[in-house]
């Protein structure tokens, strides 16, 4: 699972409007509804599932990431979104320092191993610091996708 897979050029938002994290969650989420990706009937249920995992702890991770995600009876695929800030959102991070960079997904409710293999995958990429420094930089939602793509580990095979 990689998250040049998970996204595309319209499930990115290369500059947020949001400062604080619910305001990024929603933003995200009302991406993937306006995108199609979600259901406009199953946005607050997935929205709430988001909140419950938040409210247990942040996951804010740290080195300006954060990945919210849970998992819902709403989807029947892994859906993502990522969205960049370059001023930071206040997040609650493990260490206190704002987020530049979030990916949400939410995962089909019966899939709990996608789901970590998913958030391991994600937090592993983001955890190299040439690629946090190629996401700054990158100018437009087909260059962050380029660099998902390019950068991205390649699933092994079974």
């Amino acid at each position: 699972m990689t998250l040049g897979s998970l996204l595309s050029v319209d499930q990115i938002i290369p500059e947020m409007k949001a400062t604080e994290r619910w305001a990024a969650i929603v933003e995200l989420i009302d991406l993937l509804v306006q995108k199609g990706r979600v259901r406009a009937s199953d946005r607050d249920s997935i929205l709430a599932a988001l909140r419950q995992r938040e409210e247990t702890m942040s996951t804010g991770i740290g080195f300006g990431i954060a990945i919210p995600h849970a998992s819902s009876n709403c989807v029947s695929e892994v859906v993502a979104a990522f969205g960049r800030s370059s001023i930071g959102i206040e997040f609650d991070s493990l260490d206190n320092s704002p987020v530049r960079f979030i990916v949400l997904f939410v995962v089909p409710k019966d899939q709990f191993q996608v789901h970590l293999r998913t958030l391991a995958a994600i937090a592993k990429f983001l955890n190299d610091k040439t690629i946090r420094e190629q996401l700054a930089k990158a100018e437009s939602s087909e260059e962050i996708l380029g660099i998902f793509d390019n950068k991205a580990p390649r699933p092994q095979a079974k």
